[in-house]
């Protein structure tokens, strides 16, 4: 027996009650504002006249793409589900250590995670070269911070803190791989109990990241603007989590297009064979195609690069997510 289009459209309008309303899924929440250090400020700040910045490089009136420069206040903005599942994510939005792309690699990728479920931290951390006393660390500290707070306060987000994950995009990216492999590196002096928990991440994944501070491969500019253009071989070896891999680094999820003409995809390979070597279970995806700063579904439409959200949401299985 066929049955045409027709037949199939009105039995499924017979199975809708007469009167019946289509419903309007409720609304989510707006992002929640939570700043990292008790009076704003960041410590240790020596530029006193250091003001918040934001530009749009869009010129789609739809589509935000704004430049955050200037980060005196750093703060986590919380993206809240419907109906958590208990996962959380810290983003850590890239720019080169000079600004943060806090649209699309941040507020995309938080409302693609919460849609799925996943409680979403946008980062908006300090850019080490503005005016900090300890400007190389400036950036960990409020990722450590962060996730931190976010534990201390993970009741209150139907958060399991022991299921508190971390991402990061280019410069954002090595932020991320730093505090996957300097998660417990005291870099700044504890302000309340919530500095007793572990800054350690569930999971990390680096998404086209900057990861050696070595001359030849390293990004020239967030090279120059967390630890200077003359650093010592110390503050090189120090930076590159590449070189600070131990088998406490939580497992890793990496992304690199090789035709990315602005961090060298070998980034991504030495932060892979690093993990490999000290048995720290590892994933890497490499996209003949990209780009850089691709985020979540910026110019990768029809590009297997376009499905990498998907994959990592996969690989969460068992690690972050049932």
């Amino acid at each position: 027996m066929t049955i045409d289009r027709r037949t199939l459209l009105a039995a499924s309008l017979a199975a809708v009650p007469v009167g019946t309303v289509a419903q309007t899924p409720p609304a989510l929440p707006a992002p929640e504002t939570i700043y990292l250090w008790p009076n704003r400020d960041g410590p240790g700040l020596t530029n006193a006249a250091l003001t918040d910045i934001a530009e749009d490089r869009s010129t789609d009136p739809v589509k935000r793409d704004r430049a955050v420069s200037g980060v005196r206040q750093p703060r986590i903005e919380a993206y809240r589900p419907a109906t958590p599942n208990g996962a959380a994510m810290l983003v850590m939005p890239g720019g080169g250590y000079t600004r943060l792309a806090v649209d699309k690699e941040g507020r995309e990728l938080a409302e693609w995670l919460r849609a799925r479920g996943i409680t979403a931290f946008v980062l908006t951390y300090r850019l080490p070269a503005e005016g900090w006393r300890d400007p190389a660390n400036a950036p960990l500290a409020d990722a450590q911070r962060a996730m931190r707070l976010i534990r201390a306060q993970a009741a209150r987000f139907g958060v399991d803190p022991a299921l508190v994950g971390a991402m990061g995009f280019s410069a954002g990216g090595h932020l991320c791989a730093d505090l996957a492999t300097r998660f417990g590196r005291s870099v700044y002096a504890p302000v309340d109990g919530a500095d007793a928990l572990s800054a350690r991440p569930t999971i990390a994944a680096p998404i086209y990241p900057v990861v050696s501070m070595e001359p030849d491969l390293a990004h020239a500019g967030s090279r120059a603007k967390l630890i200077g253009a003359d650093a010592t071989d110390t503050m090189v070896l120090e930076h590159s989590p590449d070189r600070q891999v131990t088998r406490d680094t939580p497992p890793l999820f990496i992304v690199h297009a090789e035709d990315d003409a602005t961090v060298k995809v070998a980034n991504s390979l030495a932060l892979h064979a690093a993990a490999r070597a000290a048995g720290v279970p590892v994933e890497m995806h490499l996209f003949e195609k990209g780009g850089h700063g691709f985020g979540w579904g910026r110019r990768t439409a029809g590009l297997p690069a376009h499905l990498w959200p998907e994959l990592f949401l996969a690989w969460t299985k068992g690690r972050l997510l049932a």
